[in-house]
């Protein structure tokens, strides 16, 4: 694979596995350093180690809760006290609740909303200038598929994936010019732990419409480095999305509900 990222560092948070472990092997492939960031300190080292071994590019782990008060703001300090220039950020972080909204907790929404929407925001204003200064950059906002479409029993968190789209496309085009690019990468069901930390429990359909993160991430980075605004994975997510268009929207979230329903061993949260 060519070397042509080699000199310029990654930052990716929610690295720890699943989508954001993909990308940042895919980035190390392509030789840039990687900053490696998640909750779980073990696993981003078990990571780190691998990469420098298999690539031999620098790595750096800083753990951080993103969700807790200062999480983005420690991280972020962690960064500039290891003198790190951050070429590529890649916001991937991200949680999902899977229930009716009437019956979730606060602290549930809370923390989705945090991770989802504010970190991510903020991470993005704190890098984003410095790239425009020096003329390059890229920004990888993980988005999601239902971030087109209200998503009943996953309201928070389409609602928070369309924030996500919206925010992203608005910034690549008032960046016009400057080098510096951000996509919104809208993945439909992946091979993750996402589902099981959501609360969802996939039946066999569920299991075999999922994609592989392996996969995802080498399609989201290749389209991130050829300046791609918002890309869907996955040519059956594609369809999907083309077939919604044609369908009112006011049928959308009822459509929808019974399309998740498909895949889903039950549709009521995981106590």
């Amino acid at each position: 694979m060519t070397q042509k990222l080699k000199g310029q560092t990654a930052l990716i948070t929610g690295a720890s596995g699943g989508i954001g472990a993909a990308i940042a092997r895919e980035l190390a492939a392509r030789g840039a350093n990687v900053v490696l960031s998640a909750r779980g300190r073990d696993k981003l080292e078990a990571l780190a180690t691998e990469l420098r071994a298999a690539h031999n590019v620098e790595t750096h782990v800083f753990a951080a809760d993103l969700a807790e008060a200062n999480g983005p703001q420690d991280l972020v300090a962690a960064v500039e006290t290891a003198a790190l220039s951050i070429d590529i950020l890649v916001n991937n972080a991200g949680l999902g609740a899977w229930g009716p909204f009437a019956d979730m907790d606060w602290s549930t929404m809370e923390r989705l909303i945090d991770v989802d929407i504010r970190a991510l925001t903020y991470l993005t204003a704190h890098f984003v200038p410095a790239m425009r200064s020096r003329g390059r950059g890229r920004v990888m906002n993980m988005s999601s598929f239902l971030a087109f479409v209200s998503c009943p029993s996953f309201a928070i968190y389409s609602a928070a994936k369309a924030y996500v789209r919206n925010l992203s496309e608005a910034i690549d085009v008032e960046l016009k010019g400057t080098g510096v690019r951000v996509i919104a990468v809208c993945p439909g069901g992946t091979r993750t732990q996402f589902s099981d930390v959501a609360g969802q429990r996939l039946n066999a359909v569920g299991e075999r419409s999922l994609m592989e993160a392996s996969a995802v991430a080498k399609l989201s980075v290749k389209k991130m480095l050829a300046g791609r605004r918002t890309y869907i994975p996955g040519w059956l997510n594609v369809l999907t999305g083309a077939l919604l268009k044609i369908i009112p929207r006011t049928f959308r979230p009822g459509l929808m509900r019974r399309v998740m329903a498909l895949g889903l061993e039950k549709t009521s949260p995981r106590p």
